[in-house]
C-alpha cells in the first residue's frame, strides 16, 4: 500500500511539474500597492506560527509581513472552566519552534498535560506495544487550540511593526508573476482581499487548510480520498484517581479508539447514556488476561456538550513550491488522526521553511525564489510522504479481522515491542 501510495503521488507530481503559472497581471510599471516580503494566508494554529516564526526571526527585522485570517480575532481572556474539545498533540519538537519565539511560556504557564508513555495494541489479539523512555521524559504535549492561539496571538502582537494581522480579511483573488520577464507583467503575486483591497508579495505562503484556495489557485494538485469515516471526540471524566500521563489506543475494526491524558481525575458517580456506550468501548481496551501491561483508567461520564464529530481524509499536494508559493500545513498535506501528528507536520513545515528563508535573508537573496523553496520542499517531502504512507497503510491494515492480516500485524506488534533500537527510531521520528 505504501508503495502504491508512493507511485500514485509521483505521477500526479510529474503531471503537476509539466504546467507553468501562465495567469499574468498586465502592468503599468508602477502601483500603489503595497508590497509586502511575505504574505501568509490562513490565520489559523499553523498560519500564526509561520508569521510569529518570521516575525521573531533575526534576519526578517527589515521585512514586513502580512496575515490574512478570515475568521476574527479571539480573545481569550480567561481560561474556562470547561476544556474545549479542539485539542492537539504536541511533540517535543514542536514544542520548541513555539517555544523559540515565546508562545510556549504562554502555554505553561495557561493549561496543558504532558504523557510520558503510549500504550498500543489489538482488538483481535494481545500482541502490544508501550513506547516510553528510561527517563520518563515527556512523550508530548496535549494542549486546547484556544490556548495555543491565545499564545500566538500574543507573540504577534510583541511584534506588531514586523507582522500586520488583518482579521476578517480573505482573499478572493490571486494574479500570478509571468513566468519569464516580461516588461508589462508584475513581478509579484498580486492578491485581492473581499473588501476589493488589493496588495502584493514576493513570497504567498498558503496556510488555508486542506481545501487550500491558494493551492488551488496557484494549479498545484493534489492526492486526495476519503475514508468514509469519522472521528468523535470528547472530553471524559474519569472513575478513579490516576496520575493521568499515559496515552491509550486500541485498534478496532471499525477504528483506533484513544484515551489522551488531560485534567486531573474527576470523581462523579454519574453515568449518562453517551458516557454508558463509551464506558463499553473503554472496557474493549482493558486485556482478558492477566499481564504486566498497566490497565487504562475507567470512565464516569462524557462531557454532553463537548462532543463533536468530524469526516476523515488524506490528502497530499503534488508539489509545496511554485515560483513565489509555498505551501504549509494541511494545505500540502492532510493525515489520519490515528498517530496524531497532523499538527506536528505543520510545524515541521514552519522549522523547515522557516530556516530556508532565514538564510535566503542573510544571504540577500529573493524569498520567492525556487532555489530556497525547492530545499524546503525536499526537507518536507521526505518526511510527510514517509509519515502519510505508513499511517495510510495501519489505517487499512487494522481495519480488517481477516486471519492472515490479524497474524500479520500480530507479530509486527510484538517484534517492535522487543526491538528496542526500531522502537527508539519510531519514537524520535514521532517527536520532530
Amino acid at each position: 500500500m505504501a508503495a502504491r501510495f508512493v507511485r500514485r503521488w509521483d505521477a500526479v507530481r510529474a503531471a503537476a511539474r509539466s504546467s507553468l503559472l501562465v495567469s499574468c497581471r498586465r502592468w503599468s510599471g508602477a502601483s500603489t500597492d503595497t508590497v509586502y516580503d511575505v504574505v501568509v494566508s490562513g490565520g489559523g494554529l499553523v498560519g500564526a506560527a509561520m508569521a510569529c516564526a518570521l516575525g521573531y526571526d533575526i534576519h526578517f527585522h527589515d521585512k514586513k509581513i502580512l496575515l490574512l485570517e478570515a475568521g476574527p480575532k479571539k480573545v481569550l481572556e480567561k481560561l474556562s472552566e470547561t476544556y474545549s474539545n479542539r485539542v492537539s498533540s504536541i511533540s517535543p519538537g514542536s514544542a520548541t519552534l513555539l517555544s523559540s519565539f515565546g508562545a510556549w511560556d504562554h502555554i505553561c504557564n495557561m493549561r496543558y498535560r504532558a504523557f510520558r508513555r503510549m500504550q498500543v495494541w489489538d482488538a483481535c489479539s494481545e500482541a502490544l506495544i508501550m513506547f516510553d523512555k528510561d527517563n520518563l521524559d515527556d512523550m508530548g504535549y496535549i494542549v486546547e487550540n484556544d490556548v495555543i492561539m491565545h499564545a500566538l496571538t500574543k507573540q504577534l502582537e510583541a511584534v506588531s511593526d514586523r507582522v500586520t494581522v488583518l482579521y476578517r480579511s480573505k482573499a478572493i483573488r490571486y494574479t500570478w508573476p509571468c513566468p519569464f520577464p516580461m516588461a508589462d507583467c508584475s513581478p509579484w503575486v498580486h492578491i485581492t482581499l473581499g473588501d476589493g483591497s488589493t496588495f502584493q508579495t514576493k513570497l504567498l505562503i498558503g496556510a488555508d487548510g486542506h481545501n487550500s484556495g491558494v493551492r488551488q489557485a496557484a494549479g498545484i494538485q493534489n492526492v486526495s480520498w476519503n475514508y468514509d469515516q469519522s472521528a468523535v471526540v470528547a472530553t471524559l471524566h474519569l472513575s478513579e484517581a490516576t496520575e493521568n500521563n499515559v496515552a491509550w489506543q486500541r485498534f478496532l475494526p471499525s477504528g483506533p479508539i484513544a484515551l489522551l491524558p488531560w485534567s486531573d481525575a474527576d470523581h462523579t458517580d454519574f453515568i449518562d447514556t453517551a458516557g454508558a456506550m463509551l464506558q463499553y468501548a473503554v472496557g474493549l481496551l482493558k486485556p482478558t488476561k492477566v499481564s504486566a501491561r498497566q490497565l487504562p483508567p475507567s470512565v464516569a461520564r462524557v462531557d454532553a456538550k463537548s462532543r463533536v464529530l468530524f469526516p476523515l481524509g488524506l490528502g497530499h499536494a503534488a508539489e509545496y513550491v511554485r515560483p513565489r508559493v509555498a505551501l504549509i500545513g494541511d494545505a500540502a498535506h492532510r493525515v489520519h488522526p490515528l498517530a496524531g501528528q497532523g499538527v506536528n507536520m505543520g510545524f515541521g513545515d514552519i522549522s523547515s521553511l522557516a530556516h530556508h528563508l532565514s538564510t535566503a535573508a542573510f544571504n540577500g537573496k529573493d524569498l520567492g525564489s525556487m532555489s530556497h523553496l525547492t530545499g524546503y520542499e525536499t526537507d518536507r517531502q521526505r518526511h510527510n510522504t514517509a509519515l502519510l504512507a505508513a499511517t495510510d497503510l495501519l489505517k487499512r491494515l487494522y481495519s480488517t479481522s481477516a486471519a492472515p492480516l490479524v497474524l500479520l500485524r500480530t507479530w509486527g506488534l510484538q517484534a517492535t515491542n522487543a526491538a528496542s533500537p526500531l522502537k527508539e527510531q519510531i519514537m524520535a521520528f514521532a517527536s520532530k
